[in-house]
């Protein structure tokens, strides 16, 4: 049977009608950009608190999550520490130079690598905590109380069903 392209009343369809054109000036501003702009800020931020110990902060989390788990497969680091595997590599590569880090074949698959906390790594831990609870201090300073706990529980992943 074949479809009428007009109404019951014989006029013909009508679009749908149209919101009015908006000034994208009063737009809200972009939750994701904005928090990626917080999010570059901090890490700008602490950074510079690490720099007179010659790590950034991705790095020192490497550090500090190889401190607290022990030896992982990269591959697990990288999920750790919320990086994707050439992210990863990228700072992998100057903490093994500077033998804070020591990588090794994986026993169990040899085209895999593992990480492992060294001797000087661990100095390096402890050199650099000063400097990153002055950072944790400062911006904790700048936020009300209980903000950020309320931030990263809001924003935690949903757990797996």
């Amino acid at each position: 049977m074949p479809v009428s392209m007009s109404s019951e009343s014989g006029d013909p369809p009508q679009d749908p009608p149209q919101d009015p054109p908006r000034d994208p000036s009063r737009d809200p501003p972009c939750t994701c950009t904005a928090l990626r702009r917080a999010a570059r800020a901090a890490t700008a931020s602490y950074d510079a608190a690490l720099a007179p110990v010659g790590l950034r902060v991705t790095q020192f989390a490497i550090l500090r999550i190889l401190a607290r788990l022990g030896p992982l497969p990269v591959t697990r680091l990288a999920e750790e520490a919320a990086l994707d595997r050439s992210t990863m590599g990228r700072n992998l590569d100057p903490l093994e130079r500077r033998g804070l880090v020591r990588l090794e074949p994986d026993p169990r698959d040899g085209r895999a690598r593992v990480a492992t906390l060294t001797g000087d790594g661990q100095a390096a831990i402890a050199a650099a905590l000063p400097h990153w609870r002055a950072a944790e201090a400062r911006l904790g300073g700048r936020l009300a109380p209980g903000a950020l706990a309320a931030l990263v529980a809001a924003l935690a992943p949903a757990p797996h069903a």
